[in-house]
């Protein structure tokens, strides 16, 4: 029974022992989960600490990129507010003399209002003397008109036949077959002058430049601006047209007869849109008369043009919208505009269509002379000129 009983016992201690271990078992079990937890926790932790110290440096770059901009405006602040001072100083000297110049013109206008009362009286004493020298004045012009009267009466009573005759004379002799003569019977401004045709009574008025080269050119021709249409017939081009005080052409009939009768020389004066200038001079040129269709010969080429002649060679016979005597099947002078000794529409044509600046590049039909500026470039001046040989 005893030994029952200890067997009891021992089952019972034996059943609390495995309780206990179970228990202790479940224990160490719980504890090692919550180990592992406190761990991964720990983990976090770790973590968002490592986070937030690069934040917080990140935080402490834009802080002090901050101050050192927050350094470089007052800095610049500084400099302004230094600026602004010395404008305000300025600004305050400026008043000062601007309110001494005020000061000093109040003074000076007191001065002219003061002169202005002393010279009123010094006008009215002036104004009664100039009646005076008024009525004086009156007096010398009714002398001067009795003197005029006795002259003209004596002038009548010496007028004889032979002091007419005298009279006649003089005014025969002042006659010009161009602007050479004018030149040296001591008219000597360049401007318009009457000039007769040879073995003639008939005048022309024509432009006379008496400086270049030593003066006494007669201008035949000259473009300066489009006023003057250029595209003209037979007719105008023989009698001339346009004005002599701007664009116009002489008269190849004055030309032909005033070339025939002694040497002349030719010149070319040419402008271009850039400014730059050049001359063809030839040292014999005539016309031919209209039988020959004034018919242009030139000889002895020199000058800055080009050292060909853009004028074809040997000579041409003059061309005109309704009179086509070029050597080309076509009919120059109605495709290229204007009168002009036009060999198969050849190489120059001053007479050609006028055109302004920006608009004077590849114009077949413009005023060109092709042996200084090509075929294309219309010119933007031109003067044709003559003078004897022996001026």
């Amino acid at each position: 029974m005893k030994k029952e009983m200890v067997e009891v016992q021992q089952n019972a201690v034996q059943n609390q022992t495995a309780v206990m271990i179970e228990i202790g078992t479940n224990l160490l079990n719980q504890t090692a989960e919550q180990t592992r937890k406190l761990t991964d926790v720990e983990a976090q932790v770790l973590n968002q600490t490592t986070r937030l110290e690069l934040q917080l440096l990140e935080h402490s770059l834009s802080t002090n990129k901050l101050e050192k901009q927050i350094l470089d405006q007052t800095s610049e602040i500084n400099k302004l507010q230094d600026k602004n001072s010395f404008l305000e100083r300025k600004v305050l000297d400026m008043e000062d003399k601007h309110t001494e110049q005020l000061q000093a013109m109040r003074e000076e206008k007191d001065q002219l209002q003061v002169l202005v009362s002393r010279q009123h009286s010094v006008i009215e004493e002036l104004e009664k003397q100039l009646l005076s020298a008024t009525a004086n004045n009156s007096a010398l012009q009714r002398q001067q008109q009795e003197l005029t009267e006795k002259v003209g009466s004596l002038m009548s009573m010496i007028a004889t036949s032979d002091l007419k005759n005298s009279f006649t004379t003089k005014e025969e002799q002042i006659v010009f077959r161009d602007c050479a003569e004018v030149f040296k019977s001591g008219l000597t401004t360049s401007g318009i002058y009457a000039l007769t045709f040879p073995n003639s009574t008939e005048e022309i008025k024509a432009y006379c430049d008496m400086e270049t080269g030593g003066g006494g050119w007669t201008v035949i021709q000259h473009r300066e601006d489009g006023s003057v249409d250029f595209q003209r017939t037979w007719k105008e081009y023989k009698a001339g047209f346009g004005s002599p005080s701007g664009e116009y052409w002489l008269g190849n009939e004055f030309v032909s007869r005033l070339t025939n009768e002694r040497r002349y020389v030719l010149k070319i004066h040419l402008k271009d849109w850039e400014g730059s200038e050049a001359y063809s001079l030839y040292e014999h040129f005539y016309l031919s008369g209209e039988e020959l269709n004034y018919r242009i010969h030139l000889k002895g080429l020199t000058g800055t043009a080009g050292k060909i002649s853009s004028i074809s060679q040997p000579g041409n016979d003059f061309s005109t919208k309704d009179a086509d005597n070029d050597k080309c099947i076509c009919k120059c002078s109605q495709m290229l505009t204007g009168g002009w000794w036009f060999d198969a529409c050849g190489p120059s044509n001053l007479n050609g269509m006028y055109y302004p600046q920006r608009q004077n590049t590849n114009k077949f039909n413009g005023i060109k002379w092709y042996y200084w500026r090509g075929s294309g470039y219309s010119l933007k001046a031109t003067t044709m000129m003559i003078r004897p040989a022996d001026f």
